[in-house]
């Protein structure tokens, strides 16, 4: 989801990878072109100020590689995740026809299991 404000647009992705669940998030200042881009957290990414306002943005999230592609449509902007060169729709749909995922609980702790070829 992305969410507009005065000073930019933020978004923010959940993803099950099989190293378990991961939260993107990203910065994009509309007026001075910086992107920040957060992993679990984490600051991965951050351009600071400069003059390009559209671009891609690349950076890891876990062992896969991922981007923010920014594309301008008139006076608005369009943000497209991308992991391991799918959108981030494609990439969900693939990894659920190739691996078979399990959280059963053992000593009443959650545990993943995945199946499947990484």
């Amino acid at each position: 989801a992305v969410v507009s404000t005065q000073s930019g647009h933020y978004g923010r992705g959940d993803l099950n990878l099989p190293d378990g669940k991961h939260c993107v998030r990203f910065q994009h200042g509309t007026t001075s072109g910086r992107r920040v881009i957060l992993v679990d957290g984490k600051e991965v990414r951050n351009t600071g100020w400069q003059f390009k306002l559209v671009g891609k943005e690349s950076f890891l999230i876990g062992k896969y590689k991922a981007c923010v592609i920014i594309e301008a449509n008139g006076l608005n902007y369009t943000y497209i995740l991308e992991v391991d060169g799918k959108s981030l729709k494609r990439f969900v749909e693939n990894r659920k026809k190739v691996c078979r995922t399990w959280i059963p609980r053992v000593g009443g702790n959650p545990h993943r299991v995945v199946l499947g070829s990484l």
